[in-house]
């Protein structure tokens, strides 16, 4: 039975609040300027609602979570089983681009347990950390400036002054203390104050009873270089996990987005860039014997202009091939000028002989090798083809050594 809290939708689908009781106008309002914040890149607004882009993932407003999922074939918007299908190719995709770490839960737990991949997270974060409370928090040295009645430490003299010309009895000291107030355990509090606020009432028990095992822990706000100064050692590498999650939980989360209203937490990846590298680890994974697979080769071409292809490929021979990836339906052997110019310069300027522009696959075939007319290349080839690939066989994900096969057999 699908979660009432939950909306699935896929890539460039449209979504009204008129059309469903679960998305209100508020959701719309809370999307709209979390947009606007964000250069207005993850989808654009029409009537009454949203239609999405080329982003990918997972949104939750309040207690609201919107599923946007890769559409790479012409399905049926509101089949339950082609959502599923894709859910799971997303959530595979994300784990082999190492986007997320939820290589412990399959695809069939994913569908039972969580409803959502944001929810397997939730469930996650909370494991890890009951995890760290049963061994035990771990205390750290820390260093603390206080008035205390004894000396400790060592005299701070300019503060005991300032501080102390009445109370003579007292020292303002600082001195070191051993206990569990922390940076680490004050990035994993706030990570459950995250998630406190996204109304998460059925996780509401468990994360009260983490809250209570911080409570001794300052409060801070969190950014992105609060988890830079973290170096983790031997007593503190358990909780590399959890530090990941919080870091994701964190540095995505939008408190107070619309007027007070709704928090909102936000996963989204570029569904281009995703099968880019998507398909770069998977073929330097299983690439053949006497082959090299490098990604995002950048090199200087005019000026201080540079491109970039997305993948090459270098055999023993020192043979180039250039792979460049594109998430778009195309009609069979239509690629676009721009494309094809473009990896003529690529062939060009990478030496090599032959490249693939590399689509997902819905009934294509790939064309044959199509020569470029170039009279400075008489002797030597220049050509380009367009290549097909799908990521499922008979309704499940292929495999990566028998997608990367696939993939090499076209050169």
């Amino acid at each position: 039975m699908p979660n009432k809290n939950l909306i699935q939708v896929f890539e460039y689908q449209k979504l009204r609040f008129t059309d469903t009781n679960d998305f209100k106008e508020h959701h719309f309002k809370a999307l709209v300027k979390f947009n606007e914040e964000n250069d207005n890149k993850y989808f654009k607004p029409i009537y009454n609602g949203i239609q999405f882009g080329s982003y990918v993932g997972v949104l939750q407003i309040g207690g609201l979570t919107i599923e946007i999922l890769p559409k790479a074939d012409k399905i049926d918007n509101s089949n339950q089983q082609e959502k599923d299908t894709w859910q799971s190719v997303l959530l595979h995709m994300l784990r082999v681009c190492n986007k997320i770490q939820v290589e412990t839960v399959s695809e069939t737990q994913l569908k039972k347990r969580y409803h959502s991949i944001l929810e397997a997270y939730f469930a996650m974060y909370l494991e890890e950390i009951e995890h760290l409370v049963k061994r035990g928090l771990v205390k750290n040295y820390r260093r603390v400036k206080s008035n205390q009645l004894a000396i400790k430490g060592k005299l701070v003299f300019a503060q005991n002054i300032q501080k102390n010309t009445v109370h003579k009895e007292r020292f303002y000291c600082e001195h070191q203390v051993y206990d569990k107030d922390h940076l680490i355990h004050q990035i994993l509090l706030r990570g459950l104050q995250v998630l406190e606020s996204l109304n998460t009432s059925h996780l509401s028990d468990k994360i009260n009873r983490l809250l209570f095992q911080f409570d001794e822990v300052k409060h801070i706000t969190v950014n992105a270089n609060h988890f830079k100064k973290i170096k983790l050692n031997r007593k503190s590498q358990p909780y590399d996990r959890a530090l990941s999650i919080a870091k994701m939980l964190i540095l995505n989360y939008s408190p107070n987005i619309s007027f007070g209203q709704d928090n909102m937490l936000t996963l989204l990846f570029d569904m281009n860039m995703l099968w880019e590298e998507y398909i770069f680890r998977t073929l330097n994974k299983h690439k053949p014997f006497g082959y090299e697979v490098s990604f995002q080769n950048s090199d200087t071409f005019w000026e201080h202009k540079t491109i970039r292809p997305d993948i090459v490929i270098t055999n023993t021979k020192s043979e180039n091939f250039v792979i460049d990836t594109k998430w778009k339906i195309v009609e069979s052997n239509n690629p676009s000028d721009n494309d094809l110019k473009q990896m003529f310069v690529y062939n060009l300027h990478w030496k090599s002989k032959k490249s693939i522009l590399l689509y997902p696959q819905v009934n294509q075939r790939d064309s044959e090798f199509g020569n470029y007319f170039y009279k400075h290349l008489e002797n030597s080839q220049n050509q380009c083809k367009l290549g097909f690939v799908s990521v499922l066989e008979n309704g499940s994900i292929k495999k990566g050594n028998i997608l990367s096969d696939e993939i090499f057999d076209k050169l």
